[in-house]
């Protein structure tokens, strides 16, 4: 008779995320693997870690902290405890196992893993390498919805990634890639194949250095042939140098109006975002204070220099 191992899964992000809804494509997948080795899996309840045959841990984010209460010997993975840990093949082969996130009604996966950057700021050329085929649509779908949500970093840098996206424009699946388009590989074809998806909200785009804002304004034309102002979001880093996000933010205000803000952070090589990013992120930017004063003005307004907070940055790290 084959014993049965007791397997618990752990998101680290639920434990200090409430609000979190996005699944965690790994545990997904590990789940699915032991389930079909005819293990039972369970999510991870501190009380019962000594009962346990395998607990593992995902952590996405470098910033989320670790939970103490996990059981010794816990097989932890995930970009958030470190770049160089990966899925054995047989189990990152796996159809994710959605039952465990009930409240997930839609698709997750990848059509492509790598990316042709090389960013200073970014872990997936480290991680995952040069841009490469994955997975194709059918892999990915879910028999039960039309929702997916792709998480490729560059889709666009794959000939295989662009022979998806004509195949999903023949669907009527409700597309969200939600790591964003390289703006820089957008050409009138690929805008044409973008412009007969359903897309879910919004068709995203990232601008992570000024280098960029060319490439917006060069194929603004597309933008509006297609009709995709009010249908774009443009994810902005905010790095060391504030001012030059805000330069980023005012020029590309006048091409579109919805951003989403994240400060650079790199908490596995000992670099945090400063007070200055993370002012600038969460309430320059999100309080819209923007719209009615410059970042100068706001700093001065509220009694600090944006050097005072990168001194105290600095000297909190060391």
């Amino acid at each position: 008779m084959k014993y049965i191992k007791r397997i618990a899964i752990h998101d680290a992000e639920q434990d200090h995320m409430p609000s979190k809804t996005f699944p965690n494509f790994t545990l997904m997948k590990i789940s699915a693997w032991h389930k079909k080795q005819g293990d039972s899996v369970e999510w991870f309840c501190a009380i019962n870690k000594k009962n346990y045959d395998l607990v593992y841990s995902s952590k996405v984010f470098d910033f989320t902290p670790e939970n103490e209460y996990l059981s010794e010997g816990t097989i932890k993975g995930g970009t958030g405890y470190g770049i160089y840990n990966k899925l054995p093949l047989e189990v990152d082969g796996m159809f994710p196992d959605y039952s465990i996130y009930p409240a997930c009604d839609f698709a997750i996966g990848f059509l492509t893993r790598g990316c042709i950057r090389a960013c200073d700021w970014c872990v997936v050329p480290k991680k995952e390498g040069n841009i490469k085929p994955y997975k194709s649509i059918r892999e990915v779908v879910r028999h039960d919805t039309n929702k997916i949500v792709f998480m490729d970093n560059n889709v666009l840098a794959c000939q295989h990634g662009i022979e998806q996206l004509k195949e999903l424009a023949k669907t009527d699946y409700s597309v969200d890639f939600n790591q964003g388009l390289d703006i820089r590989l957008l050409t009138p074809e690929i805008a044409e194949n973008l412009s007969q998806i359903n897309w879910t909200r919004f068709i995203r785009f990232s601008c992570d250095s000024i280098s960029q804002i060319e490439y917006f304004e060069r194929v603004m034309p597309l933008f509006k042939k297609y009709k995709w102002l009010s249908k774009i979001s443009i994810y902005l880093l905010v790095r060391r140098d504030t001012h030059d996000a805000e330069f980023r933010l005012r020029t590309l205000y006048n091409l579109n109006k919805n951003f989403h803000f994240y400060p650079q952070s790199e908490r596995n090589n000992g670099v945090e975002p400063s007070y200055a990013q993370k002012e600038f992120s969460e309430r320059f930017t999100k309080g819209y204070s923007y719209r009615k004063e410059s970042w100068q003005e706001y700093c001065i307004k509220r009694g600090f220099e944006e050097r005072r907070y990168r001194i105290m940055s600095k000297t909190k790290r060391n």
